[in-house]
């Protein structure tokens, strides 16, 4: 008998480029002329996985989020893994915006993707694990489907397909 050959699903962010991202985008809010004096900051927590922007304005706020952004891109990190909260009142007048970064796979968002997959109708199997999916199936041509098929569709967050075997 063969055997099965599996892959996971994963959403994982390395939180090193996460912050070589955050420091390239301070650097800029001090030398960048029209972010230079507007009062603009950015902070990272890498333990609680949250970016903070401060700044006086909501305007100035989405162009330092739109500065990170393209860091973020250019570093390989998909933008669905940064999820903004709404603008709120900051001290001083200011506007203060927190972005939490997504790490796993809510239980959720696993049962719609093994759902999806199952409504494939091909020949493999789904297991939801803690914070990832293992797809398992004889045939690494069906696997190759099932890869195809997810990056069809959106699930709001980034996917990544590890352990190919």
């Amino acid at each position: 008998m063969a055997k099965d050959s599996s892959f996971d699903v994963v959403s994982t962010v390395d939180l090193q480029e996460v912050d070589n991202a955050y420091q390239q985008t301070a650097r800029e809010l001090t030398q960048r002329y029209d972010l230079k004096q507007s009062g603009a900051k950015i902070d990272f927590d890498k333990q609680a996985k949250t970016i903070t922007i401060t700044a006086p304005a909501d305007f100035v706020v989405r162009q330092v989020e739109d500065v990170l952004g393209g860091r973020l891109v250019k570093r390989g990190i998909d933008l669905k893994a940064v999820v903004w909260g709404k603008p709120q009142a900051a001290s001083g007048g200011n506007v203060r915006v927190t972005g939490s970064i997504v790490m796993g796979i809510d239980k959720d968002t696993a049962r719609k993707i093994a759902k999806d997959v199952r409504d494939l109708k091909l020949k493999c199997k789904v297991q939801v694990e803690d914070d990832k999916l293992r797809v398992q199936s004889a045939s690494k041509d069906t696997l190759q489907q099932v890869i195809a098929a997810l990056r069809e569709r959106d699930y709001g967050i980034p996917l990544q397909y590890v352990n190919y075997r």
